[in-house]
């Protein structure tokens, strides 16, 4: 399976940007896809999750601003990312969790992209 990451940029505070996670060679359908980011030398946090189900579920430092949505057609899932803050600044990382349910943890994922990088200016 392999997971490409777009849609990253530079944005002022206050804007919207949305990021795009296309995946190919798997069952797309099936599984659970998350986003997760990581600051300049900070560890790498969950941000949300969509389960094969379409069931969604956010860190609470995005809900309200952050919404999750999986294009079953297009074996993709988009982070439409709103009312951006400068700590919203990091690489964003798109992954995929094979047993559907997804998790705010890392190890339950099984395939990573690249990311893609954020940077929000105040």
């Amino acid at each position: 399976v392999q997971l490409v990451e777009s849609g990253g940029g530079l944005v002022q505070a206050g804007g919207s940007l949305r990021l795009s996670c296309a995946a190919s060679g798997g069952t797309f359908s099936n599984y659970a896809m998350g986003w997760f980011r990581q600051a300049p030398g900070k560890e790498r946090e969950f941000v949300s999750f969509v389960r094969w189900s379409g069931g969604t579920y956010y860190a609470d430092s995005v809900k309200g601003r952050f919404t999750i949505v999986r294009d079953a057609a297009k074996n993709t899932v988009y982070l439409q990312m709103n009312s951006l803050k400068p700590e919203d600044t990091a690489v964003y990382y798109c992954a995929a969790d094979r047993n559907g349910w997804g998790s705010q943890n890392m190890p339950e994922y099984d395939y990573w992209g690249q990311g893609t990088q954020v940077t929000v200016s105040s």
